[in-house]
């Protein structure tokens, strides 16, 4: 996050804080050592903020701002393209697919963003400040660290988010956090946001992807923060892992049941998932089924058990 605030700093910030907190601003707190610090490179060039690049309430509030354009740009664009191009339009003819069912996981969605940004907050701006062990020149640790810090990085994870997610359905948290996740691909159940409809549902859109109560969405995502506090990995590397966990978290809801890949028994892809959602106790992990398989929670696939089976024939073909 420190690379795209440092961008957006650089070609919208900084002359957005010029404006709101401009340098004369007698009401503004200055910071005159630290001001030059952050901004000697283009004083001359453009306008001046009181609040330089490292004061930290600018730091904090331009966070906030990116990390809500960006998780709606990214949900939106991957959401679309994989309902537009992967979900397959005939699950909406599902029995169990709801009137306005996309509305419902929208707006579900919507209103878990902002206060999943306030809790990955501090971790964001633990980043900025220097915290992390994030790092720029390759020679540090080498090209092949480099290589093969990105399984590694999908290995960790993946094993963090599934005694995450594991936990998040012991009783005692399932009800309160996470099962407005799963009503999307659930029995009878009550909308969170919408508590006067009590519907059947059990075929999610792309859209439903992060439908999350807002703990749970902040829960799942700890392992990818804490990653880069124990561990070294590129800067620019870890901002391509970053948009890929979001296509995948979006990749994998999209109700799909193709089995018999040569992939099957290693990833844990949209049909595990979507055994997930049925079946409740199975296939908790994101990316691989090791975790699955070593905890004993783990569902092979079987095109039998495809969901587009009680989708009704289309009469008009």
């Amino acid at each position: 996050m420190d690379l795209v605030l440092h961008v957006c700093d650089e070609y919208v910030l900084d002359s957005v804080w010029a404006r709101l907190v401009p340098l004369n601003d007698p009401l503004a707190d200055h910071h005159p050592h630290s001001f030059l610090a952050a901004n000697a490179s283009t004083m001359a060039l453009r306008p001046q903020s009181a609040w330089p690049r490292d004061h930290v309430p600018r730091q904090l509030l331009s966070l906030i701002m990116v990390t809500l354009i960006g998780i709606h740009i990214l949900y939106f664009i991957f959401a679309g393209l994989s309902f537009r191009f992967i979900f397959n339009h005939d699950m909406m003819r599902h029995p169990r697919f709801l009137k306005n069912q996309i509305k419902f996981e929208i707006i579900s969605s919507l209103k878990a963003f902002p206060v999943m940004t306030l809790l990955t907050l501090p971790w964001f701006q633990a980043e900025v400040m220097g915290y992390s062990r994030l790092y720029d020149d390759v020679s540090e640790y080498g090209w092949l660290y480099l290589v093969l810090s990105v399984p590694f990085f999908f290995v960790f994870t993946d094993y963090l988010v599934y005694w995450v997610h594991r936990t998040l359905h012991h009783p005692i948290l399932y009800k309160s956090i996470h099962k407005p996740h799963h009503k999307w691909l659930s029995a009878w159940c009550r909308f969170s946001c919408f508590p006067s409809i009590d519907m059947l549902s059990s075929v999610p859109t792309p859209f439903a992807s992060h439908a999350f109560h807002p703990v749970d969405g902040y829960l799942q995502s700890v392992p990818y923060h804490l990653f880069i506090f124990l561990f070294p990995l590129h800067r620019c590397v870890y901002l391509g892992l970053f948009v890929f966990v979001n296509f995948w978290s979006i990749l994998i809801h999209d109700s799909d049941m193709i089995t018999g890949h040569p992939l099957e028994h290693v990833i844990n892809g949209p049909a595990h998932h979507t055994l997930h959602h049925l079946y409740f106790t199975v296939n908790y992990g994101q990316y691989f089924t090791w975790a699955d398989r070593a905890g004993g929670s783990y569902r092979q696939p079987e095109s039998r058990l495809d969901p587009l089976l009680e989708v009704p024939k289309d009469k008009t073909l």
